[in-house]
């Protein structure tokens, strides 16, 4: 018989197993296991209450850009799209250390930031992420790696009686749509403090819940594709005059760009091979 080195768990008949030492090791054994699982930031609460603020005045002037009658009639309320692309507090929550590496771990190769939209999971009403769906929807696959992760970030507290998300474990590993009974039976709600990441396989079926609180609950969702996925929003042409690290604009896609050209395409393939 043989134990952990701390004697916790006793097992015999084994001839291999997962180490996970460290909290970046354990939420990577999660995530391929379970689907998902959730992390700290590493964000001082001076940085959490300026998310916060900023949260709250972006969504304002996004709203009074757009106009609240417009985005909800073609199901756009309650979403703030891109917000790094207007305050530095929000790029930065894009290129956070602990989702980066978890990242790196579970996508195999290169990676970047396909979209980041700041949600709001209202009180009281219908929400348009209240159905189960799949971050990459419409397909009916599984890959023996990821190839999107999503990483959520609780700008409030996820709490059973504020519509924390759902998940159904394991869902990543299937093809199709469980049925009602089966969701029913092993959907879980994730609880999560304000400012941590929920972490999810882009192929696990999830859901926000109902906010039955008398607060709107926010967050900051972000999806990591493979650069064969195209963006939501094509992050450089937007950012294209900002001034940003090379590692940045790595991560946000600007090494994978559709040529417009042939010559634009020829001279891409020197920036990929950098």
């Amino acid at each position: 018989m043989n134990t952990t080195p701390s004697g916790d768990i006793s097992f015999y008949g084994v001839l291999k197993r997962n180490i996970s030492a460290t909290m970046i090791e354990k939420a990577v054994e999660e995530i391929r296991s379970l689907g998902f699982t959730v992390i700290p930031s590493g964000l001082s609460d001076a940085e959490l209450k300026m998310i916060s603020e900023r949260f709250d005045f972006l969504y304002l002037e996004y709203t009074k850009k757009f106009g609240e009658n417009y985005l909800e009639n073609i199901d756009e309320h309650n979403t703030l799209r891109l917000p790094l692309a207007f305050d530095s507090c929000f790029l930065n929550l894009a290129v956070n250390s602990n989702v980066i590496e978890i990242i790196s771990r579970l996508i195999v190769g290169k990676f970047i930031l396909n979209q980041q939209n700041g949600i709001i999971n209202p009180v009281g009403k219908i929400y348009n992420q209240g159905a189960w769906h799949r971050d990459l929807p419409y397909q009916h696959f599984v890959s023996s790696t990821p190839l999107a992760i999503n990483a959520l970030f609780c700008v409030d507290e996820f709490n059973l009686s504020n519509g924390a998300t759902h998940v159904l474990p394991a869902s990543h590993k299937q093809e199709s749509f469980p049925s009602d009974a089966y969701i029913m039976k092993n959907e879980v709600q994730v609880k999560a403090a304000a400012g941590s990441f929920i972490v999810i396989d882009c192929m696990a079926f999830h859901r926000g819940g109902n906010n039955l609180s008398d607060k709107n609950r926010r967050a900051v969702n972000h999806v990591y594709t493979i650069p064969l996925m195209k963006q939501q929003i094509d992050i450089p042409a937007l950012l294209g005059s900002m001034d940003l690290d090379d590692k940045i604009k790595d991560l946000f896609g600007f090494k994978y760009k559709v040529p417009q050209s042939i010559e634009a395409f020829l001279s891409s393939r020197k920036l990929i091979n950098l």
